[in-house]
């Protein structure tokens, strides 16, 4: 035990050293006699619990306090005393009359009438308040008036009596008022009592500076430095986790030679819905499922973009029927927040129509916006990668090729496409990727080739359009191990300290 002592003692920090002498006395001792401020003797405590020294205690306590009506009350009566005093003179008085000579206000006065009449001390009969109590009665404090003498005082330490007043006083304003504290104590390990007894040397050296090397004499010590003692975490700077991943699926489709496509948050209902041979009577556009600016108006396109999407809709193209009904240019041009990101595709196809070369490879990924009702799987906003390919020469071949490419990038080396239904493209696919872990086929979503009702309006002539538009959240929550959606948006500083970076 000797041996293990002054091992011990040549580890001990300047901290740990001047709070040594005092640890036989407390807490409050330390910090009148030390001379360090509370951070630093809570440092030097759990120094001295990883050293095996003590054993610390932390106790947190809720505190009854006085509130500002509190500290008031008590120096000035509570109202309802104040109203007992005035009816002691007076026996009974008129409502309004007791009102005023009071001097408490509106609601002051209609909390006194009843909490007395609630203690049976007074009575209101044909508009008069008539004083009950007997001068003994009076004389006694009540429970509400017991409590606010004796705080502070912790919740727990509350007598069955006095938490009735506790609970009374709770609900008027600013009488009482809790607070959570948090109580230090330790008890001393059979070491730490032969580390606080020992003769400690103060002078130990714990820097070598060049005027020490000049002056040095063999009676100078070093500290012993402690390299398996514990030591904060240091968390460096970094992009949120989501924000890493979209960088990251960007970067890819950069080098697969794509450019990036960028828009707005709020869109029109052509764009969104019209310009994607979306029936104006689809259930999807109603406002259980889009979120509708209220009160604004977008302009639309060209008229000729215009006037070739009504047609689609109301009497079709390239041979089909279209939907059969009466397009409205105002259901066009109501404005919203975009369900998906597909609409940056449509625009792009738009950009393209009077161009003589309609080709080209375009990506984005960015947030969309559904009513959804919140919970662990849904969201009322959500991120989606999109994705285009325009040539004559595109086939549905490629396509595939497009998309394993990219989810390989992304980590996900077993993929399959599976047969599907989309509106806006034909042939369509859903995409899935082997989850290693739960060993499952796990979907993370859709693809196609753009219907000639989308194309042709929109572009001027049918060519080809490769697709896809899966949601990207979903990636993100495999990688990271996230079971709860609302995870990507909480901002938990610990966890996102925590998160790994995303590297693939």
């Amino acid at each position: 035990m000797k041996i293990q002592t002054e091992e011990v003692i040549k580890k001990l920090s300047p901290m740990e050293r001047k709070i040594l002498p005092f640890l036989k006395t407390g807490f409050e001792s330390i910090i009148s006699k030390s001379g360090l401020d509370e951070i630093s003797i809570l440092r030097a405590l759990k120094f001295l619990e990883n050293k095996d020294l003590i054993k610390l205690k932390v106790e947190k306590s809720k505190i009854v306090y006085l509130g500002i009506n509190g500290i008031y009350y008590k120096k000035n009566h509570l109202p309802e005393r104040n109203l007992l005093i005035l009816l002691e003179k007076n026996n009974f008085l008129l409502l309004e009359e007791a009102k005023k000579l009071s001097s408490l206000s509106d609601n002051e006065f209609k909390v006194s009438l009843g909490v007395l009449k609630s203690k049976a001390l007074i009575e209101l009969k044909n508009g008069k308040i008539i004083l009950n109590a007997n001068k003994t009665e009076l004389s006694k404090k009540t429970l509400e008036e017991q409590l606010i003498d004796s705080l502070p005082l912790k919740e727990k330490e509350l007598s069955l009596e006095l938490k009735f007043a506790f609970e009374n006083l709770k609900k008027r304003k600013d009488i009482i008022e809790i607070k959570e504290e948090t109580g230090i104590s330790f008890e001393l390990t059979e070491l730490g009592k032969n580390v606080a007894e020992a003769k400690i040397d103060t002078n130990l050296v714990e820097e070598l500076t060049p005027d020490l090397i000049k002056n040095w004499t063999k009676e100078k010590k070093f500290r012993h430095y402690d390299i398996h003692a514990p030591v904060p975490s240091i968390y460096g700077g970094k992009k949120h986790f989501v924000n890493q991943s979209i960088e990251y699926a960007k970067d890819i489709w950069l080098e697969l030679g794509f450019k990036e496509m960028t828009g707005d948050l709020t869109v029109s209902g052509f764009w969104n819905f019209d310009a994607l041979f979306t029936a104006q009577d689809h259930p999807v556009r109603e406002m259980q499922d889009t979120f509708f600016i209220k009160d604004l108006e977008a302009n639309l396109p060209s008229k000729d973009i215009v006037e070739d999407i009504k047609n689609a809709h109301e009497v079709g193209i390239s041979g089909s029927k279209g939907w059969g009904y009466k397009w409205s240019e105002n259901e066009a041009k109501k404005v919203l927040l975009r369900t998906h990101t597909t609409i940056l595709s449509a625009q792009v196809l738009a950009k393209l129509r009077n161009l003589k070369g309609k080709t080209g490879k375009y990506f984005a990924v960015g947030k969309c916006f559904r009513n959804e009702t919140l919970d662990w799987s849904h969201g009322f906003e959500f991120n989606q990668t999109e994705g285009i390919v325009i040539d004559k020469d595109a086939n549905f071949r490629n396509l595939l090729g497009y998309l394993k490419e990219f989810f390989t990038k992304m980590g996900f080396s077993d993929v399959k496409f599976v047969p599907s239904y989309f509106p806006y493209t034909e042939p369509s696919v859903e995409i899935y990727a082997f989850h290693k872990e739960r060993k499952i086929w796990l979907e993370i979503g859709g693809a196609g080739i753009f219907r000639p009702e989308v194309v042709i309006p929109l572009l001027g002539e049918y060519v080809p359009v490769l697709a896809w538009g899966p949601g990207f959240d979903r990636i993100i929550m495999d990688y990271y191990k996230i079971k709860d959606l609302r995870e990507l948006y909480e901002n938990d500083i610990k966890k996102l300290r925590e998160k790994k970076i995303w590297i693939k």
